[in-house]
């Protein structure tokens, strides 16, 4: 929504709707100034004072800096692909997986009376037919700009698939362009990995990321207070993720850990990816003492989106090699996916 909507309908001057949509034009209007409007958004003042998670004295011990000099290096990666090869992938793929859904309007009828009660008496479903000619889409500029393709590329791709799969977009454009932008994405990623090769750079991240990532935290998803985390408390996504903190807590080779920042990011071909946890082991305790672990519900790779199991492949090429400069392997950085504790253990120590 532009400010050329609100300026026309401050104005009085903005386009009719569809002829189906006329009779509710005053609550299509409403819904979009609730969703749109500035003078609808509350201003939040609950007067508590920010919450903030600190570096400790842990984020300072020899073990940290040892492990965040191997790892704080930036690379950036390229590939050589065949563009007919993946055209012809593409388009494959387009045929036999693109699935669209109509656009559709839900249209509810009842009566309103005695202050704001709605008594709803009917509800009905009808696809949107005339209202999708008003909008006109770059579609071979905006597929290529979510699949991060050339315009040739994704124009040959497109004028291949078959008549029934491009039909598609009559029915419902923005769908349309956001699943076919990431069948495509989904299809160059898988085919460009395996040629993925990645160079350092001469940029490292800033050690500041770790202080950035201090405010603003959703403290509803903190764990308990923590002994051996760089932070006083970890913010974690899931259960699994506080369970595994725990253990990395209480486990006698841990000397401490890191939840890795959202700053620190490996450049993927399907996006930057932010590993999860830091570990420094303690000496002779296992063979791999510094470790970079990505917690999953499964260590199958078909058990993970497509996209999610493409950055575990990319992440463990760039681990390896920023870690060719070790002259010692058990200096290298070991990265891997793990479920829980004993799966780490049993990927450090083998």
């Amino acid at each position: 929504i532009l400010d050329t909507y609100h300026e026309a309908r401050n104005a009085g001057t903005l386009a009719e709707l569809p002829e189906e949509l006329k009779p509710y034009s005053d609550q299509v209007f409403r819904l979009i100034d609730s969703v749109f409007s500035d003078a609808q958004l509350p201003e939040v003042e609950d007067g508590r004072a920010t919450k903030i998670n600190p570096l400790n004295e842990n984020f300072h011990r020899k073990e940290v800096q040892e492990l965040w000099k191997r790892i704080n290096r930036k690379a950036v990666y390229r590939v050589d692909f065949d563009s007919n090869e993946l055209i012809e992938k593409c388009v494959s793929a387009l045929d036999s997986k693109l699935r669209v859904t109509p656009l559709k309007i839900v249209i509810e009828t009842g009566d309103q009376s005695g202050g704001d009660k709605f008594e709803q008496k009917d509800r009905r479903t009808e696809e949107v037919d005339s209202a999708r000619s008003l909008v006109k889409y770059d579609l071979v500029g905006k597929v290529a700009e979510g699949s991060k393709l050339t315009r040739g590329t994704t124009a040959a791709i497109l004028g291949r698939i078959q008549t029934a799969a491009f039909d598609q977009f009559k029915e419902n454009p923005e769908q349309f362009i956001t699943e076919a932008s990431r069948i495509i994405a989904e299809q160059k990623a898988s085919m460009v990995v395996e040629h993925l090769a990645y160079n350092e750079t001469d940029q490292e991240y800033d050690v500041d990321i770790f202080a950035a990532s201090q405010v603003g935290q959703d403290f509803s998803r903190a764990t308990a207070l923590l002994k051996k985390h760089i932070y006083n408390y970890a913010i974690t996504d899931s259960q699994k993720e506080a369970k595994f903190a725990e253990e990395l807590d209480t486990s006698v080779e841990v000397i401490v850990y890191a939840k890795l920042p959202h700053g620190f990011q490996i450049p993927t071909p399907v996006g930057d990816y932010n590993p999860d946890w830091a570990v420094s082991f303690k000496s002779g305790s296992v063979r791999h003492i510094y470790f970079v672990a990505e917690t999953k519900g499964t260590m199958s790779s078909f058990g993970l989106r497509p996209i999610e199991a493409i950055k575990v492949e990319c992440a463990r090429k760039f681990f390896r090699k920023i870690s060719e400069r070790a002259a010692v392997e058990d200096d290298r950085v070991k990265y891997d996916m793990v479920t829980d504790y004993d799966k780490l253990m049993d990927i450090a120590t083998g």
